[in-house]
């Protein structure tokens, strides 16, 4: 085996998480990079100033001086990186080198703050930023399911309880249910976003004395600068809810993107064989050994990812737990948490619209299944239809359930049983038993309710 030798005092980066090298999208991860991090700090202290100037208390010159040199092409990530390892404090590193850069204007930068004024309110560009990826994904992935929704609004198959055949439903009913509630996350996401991307600028403990007398005033002009909701009291940290609440959100969109590409997984299948994850056969390659497979790749991979974002759950909710006005616990953690959850939930939408812009329907599949039934699906119907006529309920229960097993034990279909049994053909003509054994019969108010679903989901998406 050979052994790759680096010179002594080299250091060699080596990817080691799988986002560096497998999982994530470029836009989602810039964000929460080291450099987009520094980007934001950077822009964070240069709001900083800026207020101090419309204020009086740092001169426009002064101000302009610190603006230009608030660019992670001159103030460099590598640079403060140096510092940092002589100071052992990433904010004092970074004021040091944009003091470095700004010359005789350095005297006022980070003036007033503590390390968490510029921490928090660069998290909180983070998540703003985050957000109107979401937001755009979101939309994205809604209007797609609402093409299949209207597509196969009138697709009968078979509905399943306990795993077991249940009675008729269509596909499109199936993924309506998606779109709404894919809407309600929507909803969910714009309610909070002024919660979540709030900033602070009230220093050490969070009554602005370091800021004096108009410290009420200058953290509205900093967080108004940047886009950022004013908070109304913090500690020396925004309140770690805002951030519960965000990762929550996106541990509860994860959720349901695995059931909606569970369900794809399962409706494929061998011997179900319903829907399918496109699939190129003239390359792509499903198994090393099996060389028949078509496995459902790409929404396993996403199914995965989501119980990643779900565990960030738990870990958001400890990060609340600061001693006092504050201590560090949560500083480490959340370097994961926020960053992790947003990159991974960005890959999980990202896969699941894939999977359904190719997603394959098959209908005659659908129409065999439900035949392969042999009726049975439709005992609800007929035994209503029964009630209708006169019989009460508990009856007409009793006698759909005993035909039925005679049906299932037999092997025989159930609408033969039901035209031997006396009690049943002595409220019915000939011809009006074959009716009830009509799928389409028995699919009550499904177009309608797709077409609210869609309706309700469109309007929304209009919005952005």
């Amino acid at each position: 085996m050979l052994k790759q030798e680096t010179p002594v005092g080299c250091l060699v980066r080596m990817p080691v998480s799988p986002l560096d090298y497998r999982y994530g999208r470029d836009i989602a991860k810039e964000i929460w990079s080291r450099e987009g991090r520094h980007a934001r700090s950077l822009e964070v202290e240069r709001a900083l100033i800026w207020a101090h100037s419309k204020m009086g208390r740092v001169s426009p010159e002064d101000y302009d001086a610190v603006a230009e040199i608030s660019d992670p092409g001159i103030v460099t990530a590598d640079r403060v990186d140096e510092l940092e390892a002589e100071t052992k404090h990433d904010i004092m590193a970074l004021t040091k080198a944009m003091s470095e850069a700004a010359g005789d204007a350095g005297w006022c930068i980070h003036l007033g703050a503590t390390s968490n004024d510029i921490v928090d309110s660069a998290v909180a560009l983070q998540i703003r930023d985050s957000i109107d990826i979401q937001r755009q994904s979101l939309v994205q992935l809604i209007l797609n399911l609402c093409r299949i929704a209207e597509r196969e609004s009138g697709t009968v198959m078979l509905g399943r309880t306990h795993g077991q055949a249940a009675v008729p439903i269509t596909f499109g009913l199936k993924v309506a249910v998606w779109v709404d509630e894919m809407r309600r996350h929507l909803v969910r996401l714009e309610e909070m976003r002024p919660r979540c991307i709030t900033g602070k600028f009230l220093g050490a403990v969070g009554t602005g004395a370091a800021q004096g007398e108009g410290a009420l005033e200058l953290q509205s002009l900093i967080l108004g600068d940047l886009g950022l909701e004013v908070p109304v009291a913090t500690t020396q940290v925004v309140g770690r809810d805002r951030y519960i609440e965000w990762v929550g959100w996106m541990a509860n969109v994860a959720t349901s993107i695995e059931k909606i590409l569970q369900e794809v997984r399962n409706l494929q299948r061998t011997e179900i064989g319903e829907v399918a994850e496109e699939f190129d056969s003239k390359k792509q390659v499903g198994s090393s050994t099996m060389a028949h497979k078509k496995n459902p790749i790409t929404a396993e991979n996403a199914c995965g990812l989501a119980r990643i974002v779900r565990s960030m759950v738990i870990p958001s909710y400890e990060n609340a737990l600061l001693w006092h006005e504050r201590d560090l616990a949560n500083s480490s953690s959340e370097r994961f948490t926020l960053s992790h959850s947003m990159i991974l939930l960005d890959d999980v939408i990202s896969k699941c619209d894939k999977v359904l812009s190719g997603l394959v329907v098959d209908r005659d599949r659908m129409r065999k299944n439900i035949e392969d039934q042999k009726g049975l699906i439709m005992a609800e119907k007929v035994m209503l239809e029964l009630v209708n006529r006169g019989m009460p309920r508990d009856l007409a229960h009793e006698e759909l359930r005993s035909a039925s097993m005679e049906a299932v034990e037999s092997g025989s279909n159930l609408e033969d049983i039901c035209r031997n049994s006396s009690e049943i053909m002595g409220l019915f003509e000939g011809g009006e038993v074959a009716e009830l054994f009509a799928p389409e019969s028995h699919l009550g108010s499904s177009e309608e309710i797709v077409a609210n679903s869609v309706s309700m989901a469109r309007e929304l998406c209009s919005e952005y």
